[in-house]
């Protein structure tokens, strides 16, 4: 296992890159400490395969470095790094037993046979796979395959890091939870730096201690599941994470925040940007857990409602923008005159989608 170190990194698939659009990985700079769990989040296309394939020495970056413990892997071939990575698709040898599958990695780098039975009994019970141990690989369910394919890349004890390459794509949905509750329980196990690539909000927050959330090739914020909820640092994670998203609506500035003149009270004061004047694109950051229905407040209609079991989202048009407030109990009809109170200690302003606002120092 390693401390993994991106310093100054950049990518791009052009021969002869001019501007920061011709590069699919904008500069990044960033430690993986030993041992952590953390994921890759972000929509297709914005760099995530890029940067795996970057750390695992399938493509070398036009500048930077990659660290593995201090030392500089940035033109090691993939077999000179010590990684292990588990695919979309399951990569396992169908004529061979589970147990064989098991075994070859380990096989492979000559481990004698008393340490190879002790490994694989371990990844076997860690994986609840020990009754097919026997059984050849091309009779198994999709989703037992897969987790063949996890215990072949965490059944070596010696390697830097396992990376997990969007590995529930081809898993049943109702099974997914269950995959994603043991790779938890297996990396609390044996602690291994594992690094997780996905779209998919729900798989990378339940699985990761560290999230990097990535856009159009360029890290926009790392965080534990809780901090990118609960205080996004830039808009698309705001409305990335959530279901529905953080709503986020066209505001001026002119000492204090108004949406079509209407005073909205943000969390605290605005950050210090050294010039002391606000320019650029300005908004309002509100998830729709905090926006309530009041008797006082922004006038709306609301144009929607849908009950989604533990509560119901209602969805309004206020002052021509969509703002949905996720509430419980009884909901208004649709076309209902309503008011909405945001909640002042999670009203933020952001500044061409970054963060703009502090907290106030008392709250």
């Amino acid at each position: 296992m390693a401390k993994i170190t991106l310093s100054k990194l950049r990518h791009s698939y052009l021969s002869n890159p001019r501007s920061d659009s011709d590069y699919a990985l904008k500069e990044i700079d960033l430690d993986w400490n030993d041992g952590g769990a953390y994921a890759l989040l972000g929509p297709s296309g914005c760099g995530k395969s890029t940067l795996l394939n970057i750390i695992s020495g399938l493509l070398v970056p036009s500048e930077g470095q990659i660290l593995f413990d201090g030392k500089d892997v940035t033109r090691l071939p993939p077999d000179q790094r010590n990684i292990a990575q588990v695919f979309q698709f399951p990569v396992i040898y169908d004529t061979m037993t589970v147990y064989d599958n098991l075994a070859f990695p380990l096989r492979n780098r000559g481990r004698d046979e008393a340490t190879v039975e002790k490994r694989v009994m371990a990844i076997a019970e860690m994986l609840e796979v020990t009754e097919m141990l026997h059984q050849k690989a091309a009779g198994l369910s999709p989703d037992n395959k897969q987790k063949i394919s996890m215990g072949r890349g965490l059944v070596r004890e010696d390697v830097n890091v396992v990376m997990f390459d969007e590995p529930l794509t081809v898993i049943d949905p109702h099974l997914k939870w269950k995959l994603r509750s043991k790779l938890k329980e297996l990396h609390q196990r044996v602690r291994a730096t594992m690094i997780y690539v996905t779209h998919d909000q729900t798989e990378a927050l339940t699985f990761a201690d560290q999230v990097v959330v990535m856009q159009q090739g360029e890290v926009v914020q790392i965080g534990t599941p809780v901090e990118l909820f609960e205080r996004p640092t830039h808009t698309f994670v705001g409305h990335f994470i959530g279901s529905p998203g953080m709503n986020i609506l066209p505001c001026t500035v002119d000492g204090d925040a108004r949406i079509e003149g209407h005073p909205i009270p943000l969390e605290g004061p605005l950050r210090d940007t050294g010039s002391g004047q606000l320019t650029g694109r300005t908004e309002i950051g509100i998830r729709p857990e905090f926006v309530a229905l009041n008797d006082t407040g922004l006038p709306a209609t609301v144009t929607k409602v849908s009950d989604v079991g533990r509560h119901i989202v209602v969805e309004c048009s206020c002052l021509g923008h969509k703002v949905n407030a996720v509430i419980e109990g009884a909901a208004p009809e649709k076309g209902a005159e309503v008011h909405l109170d945001f909640r002042k200690e999670q009203t933020r302003l952001y500044v061409d989608g970054w963060l703009a606002t502090e907290p106030e120092q008392n709250a």
